[in-house]
């Protein structure tokens, strides 16, 4: 007789085939076990691409990828047990992607980031990657941090969390945004020790197109998805101006030539028109902030099929609290640009992504989803979504032969990976869902594992 068993924890309803008649008797050559499926069933699906939820639809899921989409009953196949979760009309999308986030830094204070033994980091990292998952991001590029210890962590099994497209060390010029040494640590010849940050992988100081091109290679060596150079002057370093311009185009191209050999790409840091103009010259696909750019560097980016990665830094609860009056300055100076910023990005249709960038503050990291909902002051919700699923995945498929996780993401279609979340309510609507992940995000699914189910089935209930 088949079975049905209702998982602890309300995942779903396991049912089990019946005996084939000639199981255990030789009769027929054995087959080798199915995965484990999972069966969404009654869902309106956000596909990640279109502005409207489909009509009541099914999902099955298989092992890590979305096996069938169908408006007609798909039957059970009970071979390896199926899991069923019975949505009830709710929207089904895709997990969430977070293209600018910084997995090491972004709950602690500065001081204990850049102080603290590298093990508690790393626990304390592990931790805010199970609060990053249950928040709906599935995937996060990130874009400076000694993170391959927490990927592989997550990637065995041994922690949960979401997946990782480690950029490695920030690689700076000396000064730089990357710099973190202090003013008695200079100056630094030949023989003088590498800084706390550099021996953890926090960063890279590099000076010349030879430096430069030697920690480009480490990072890729480590296993860097992608490269992040500061080629400009930032908000939350304590020496280097805003309006500076960092690095040489000639350094720059030589991160760029080292990625490009390994089959991938350069990320920079820039604000300023100057610093951005430079960065595209040298080769670089992505620029990441440039609230402070202007008409032709906008333009500019289009010409070049450079993706901007912008966050919506905002004069708001969520703005990022400064120490002193020179980097609130400089802070202003920033969110007083993010407007004109989006406006230029949709008038000559730069391809965007979003990030958060947060750092230091585990308060700001919290409201990750609420920082994607700032968007809807310059965009549509179905287009905040789109963002933040579709258009980010094409982003993390710049790294090429070196995404370490290949598949379609961000995506809700037959053979895309199986990265879903199951929302209380309708987006598309009120995108202030995404501001309470707890009580408005039911299902959370990663690479076909179900992390989290609040849709308990009828008959449990009953």
């Amino acid at each position: 007789m088949g079975m049905t068993e209702v998982l602890e924890g309300g995942v779903g309803m396991m049912l089990a085939a019946p005996a084939s008649p000639g199981a255990g008797t030789g009769a027929s050559r054995p087959q080798a076990p199915r995965e484990p499926a999972v069966l969404l069933q009654n869902a309106r699906i956000f596909d990640g691409r279109s502005g409207a939820l489909s009509a009541p639809s099914n999902v099955l899921v298989r092992g890590r990828l979305i096996e069938r989409i169908s408006t007609a009953p798909i039957p059970v196949d009970g071979g390896a047990g199926t899991t069923v979760i019975d949505c009830g009309g709710r929207v089904l999308m895709p997990g969430l992607i977070d293209a600018h986030w910084h997995a090491m830094f972004s709950t602690l204070p500065a001081v204990v980031a850049l102080t603290a033994d590298v093990g508690y980091l790393n626990l304390v990292a592990g931790k805010n990657a199970e609060l990053t998952l249950m928040r709906g991001f599935t995937t996060v590029r990130d874009m400076g941090g000694p993170v391959f210890g927490l990927k592989r962590a997550i990637d065995e099994g041994v922690i949960v969390g979401p997946r990782i497209y480690p950029s490695g060390a920030f690689i700076s010029q000396t000064g730089g945004h990357g710099d973190f040494r202090l003013s008695n640590e200079l100056p630094r010849d030949g023989s003088a020790p590498l800084s706390y940050s550099e021996r953890v992988g926090a960063a890279a100081i590099a000076d010349s197109p030879d430096e430069v091109r030697l920690r480009a290679r480490e990072q890729l060596m480590r296993g860097a998805t992608q490269l992040k150079l500061m080629a400009g002057g930032g908000v939350s370093s304590e020496h280097d101006p805003l309006d500076a311009t960092q690095y040489t185009e000639p350094e720059l191209r030589a991160a760029v030539e080292a990625a490009e050999n390994w089959g991938t790409y350069v990320a920079v840091h820039a604000y300023t028109p100057r610093a951005i103009q430079q960065a595209i010259a040298a080769g670089v696909k992505c620029i990441d902030h440039g609230q402070l750019a202007d008409e032709a560097t906008a333009k500019l980016m289009k010409e070049r099929d450079v993706w901007w990665s912008l966050q919506p830094f905002l004069d708001d609860e969520d703005a990022t609290p400064m120490p002193d009056e020179a980097r609130a300055a400089k802070a202003r100076e920033v969110i007083e640009g993010t407007d004109r910023a989006y406006q230029l990005a949709k008038k000559y249709g730069v391809r965007l992504a979003f990030g958060t960038d947060v750092l230091f503050e585990a308060k700001l990291a919290e409201r990750q989803g609420a920082r994607l909902t700032k968007l809807v002051r310059w965009f549509t919700p179905a287009q905040v979504l789109k963002m933040a699923t579709a258009d980010n995945a094409s982003l993390l498929a710049l790294s090429g032969p070196r995404n370490p996780y290949p598949g379609r993401l961000g995506v809700i279609e037959e053979g895309a990976l199986a990265d879903l979340l199951v929302l209380n309510g309708d987006p598309l609507k009120d995108l202030k869902l995404l501001e309470d992940p707890d009580a408005n995000l039911l299902v959370i699914m990663k690479d076909g594992k179900v992390h989290k189910n609040r849709l308990v089935p009828d008959d449990a209930r009953r």
